[in-house]
């Protein structure tokens, strides 16, 4: 998988990858804005894209990957984990942050995998699935 800065060109195919996005238009606009904002990495496989992710620094000034979505026909092949350590090389030295639900036990697996640590919990977000916080020490 080639991983590469997301473009205007790639948002309708993000859209059909991401099943939240094509049931909900707020997504969408949140997926235009992080390609407009620069933030948004898209995994292409034979050049075409197939998982992307999203990688801010608005969790209190640290890096946060907000998102990593990988399309249904491509999940289970390590793609969601060649993103996350996509975004762990490119903060070397720095802090950086991820979240997922309790009830995302195959996110949580990954991260475990990819080194992070779990960091906390935010509850109240989502009726009875609290927010799992995690954190990747620096290299």
């Amino acid at each position: 998988m080639d991983i590469r800065l997301a473009t205007a060109l790639d948002l309708p195919a993000l859209v059909r990858l991401d099943s939240y996005a094509a049931a909900h238009v707020e997504r969408q606009a949140e997926i235009a804005g992080w390609i407009d904002q620069g933030v948004c990495h898209v995994g292409d496989v034979g050049g075409k894209p197939v998982a992307y992710g999203v990688l801010t620094n608005h969790f209190f000034g640290q890096a946060f990957i907000t998102l990593i979505v990988v399309g249904a026909g491509h999940r289970r092949s390590g793609l969601g984990l060649r993103l996350v350590r996509h975004f762990q090389d490119i903060c070397r030295g720095s802090k950086l942050f991820t979240s997922t639900n309790r009830s995302n036990h195959s996110m949580q697996r990954l991260l475990l995998k990819a080194g992070f640590k779990p960091s906390g919990q935010i509850d109240n977000l989502d009726d009875d699935d609290p927010e799992l916080v995690f954190f990747c020490p620096p290299a």
